[in-house]
């Protein structure tokens, strides 16, 4: 029998090891929801989705897959709360997408602001993959065959959600039947959405390499804090520095703790007589602080890969029965079940 609780839904593309700004953005609410008790939760390695831009090349999102495994397990997902599985092992979730793409219009995937932000920044220009442009009915297709009614995403996501949540009203009024379930997102606190690059870029990104990732060892993790984005005009100790836009600052308001030190410390600097060495020297200090445990986690998982994949091989087997049943429902609302 399936869980009463409510269910939780969400993932990422297993297209390389995940960074501190993905555990802001979505894993640190998973793990903080997971363990409420509260929901049923289902967490997904998205490799079909990674496939729509890395068709070409599958042997980056098999080894990949296994990473972003590690990275899960290593922040706190307990495969005994939460069902880890892998998209691909899902066939209901292709019927459901394929069915899905006939209540959807060419023109309203293509004014999905996310979908316009990624092609933009991905340069497809006029060769845009199809699997690319029609992912969001795809990650329709996930969220639905679970019947979630919370996917934790970071703050970029909400026009998936929205698209998800029309496909599902569509579907509902034109089989005259409530079988879909409309999500909410459950997004990070305001201003944590999104963490820039070390370069100071807006977004931290594996492809601008401005990234610190979970499983990056203490001292990578120094150098790339030291190396980091501050205020290009504060050149000298004594002179007075600017905290907005100052990705150190931005990442302490983040992740430290003590509130009144990181207000002691921007005052300080904004007077002058404080150098950006301090800043990220302490900086670096809060980030081991919170890496630490997760890293020794993930060595712990990643010495034993059989034990990792029997738990994406059982979560796969758990996930595929819930959504076949969803999948059923759905063909008995359009009343294509023809042989039952």
């Amino acid at each position: 029998m399936m869980d009463k609780k409510p269910i939780i839904l969400t993932g990422d593309r297993p297209t390389g090891k995940l960074h501190i700004g993905h555990f802001v953005g979505s894993l640190e609410n998973r793990v903080k929801l997971q363990n409420t008790g509260k929901y049923n939760p289902f967490i997904m390695i998205a490799d079909m989705q990674a496939l729509t831009d890395n068709a070409r090349d599958p042997e980056k999102i098999r080894n990949s897959l296994f990473q972003v495994a590690l990275d899960y397990l290593a922040v706190g997902i307990d495969p005994n709360k939460s069902t880890i599985f892998v998209q691909s092992q899902i066939p209901a979730l292709n019927e459901l997408t394929m069915i899905y793409l006939n209540l959807v219009t060419v023109a309203r995937l293509e004014r999905n602001p996310t979908v316009k932000h990624e092609i933009q920044q991905k340069k497809f220009n006029e060769s845009v993959p199809a699997g690319f442009l029609t992912y969001p009915v795809s990650q329709a297709a996930d969220i639905t065959a679970f019947k979630a009614t919370v996917v934790p995403v970071g703050d970029d996501q909400e026009p998936m959600i929205e698209q998800t949540r029309e496909i599902v009203r569509s579907f509902n009024n034109a089989y005259h039947k409530d079988v879909l379930v409309e999500p909410k997102g459950y997004f990070p606190p305001k201003g944590e959405g999104r963490i820039p690059g070390l370069d100071g870029n807006a977004k931290m990104s594996k492809s601008l390499n401005n990234a610190i990732y979970i499983s990056d060892d203490a001292d990578t993790i120094k150098k790339k804090v030291m190396s980091m984005y501050t205020d290009p005009n504060h050149i000298h100790v004594e002179d007075p520095g600017k905290v907005e836009g100052n990705t150190v600052f931005t990442y302490l308001d983040i992740f430290a703790e003590d509130h009144d030190k990181v207000q002691e410390l921007k005052d300080q600097y904004t007077r002058g007589g404080l150098g950006d060495v301090k800043i990220k020297l302490y900086l670096n200090d809060v980030l081991q602080n919170i890496l630490d445990p997760i890293r020794t986690r993930r060595e712990r998982f990643e010495n034993d890969p059989d034990q990792v994949y029997q738990i994406l091989k059982d979560g796969s087997q758990k996930a595929n029965q819930v959504a076949e049943q969803t999948l059923q429902e759905v063909r008995n609302a359009m009343g294509i079940n023809y042989f039952n």
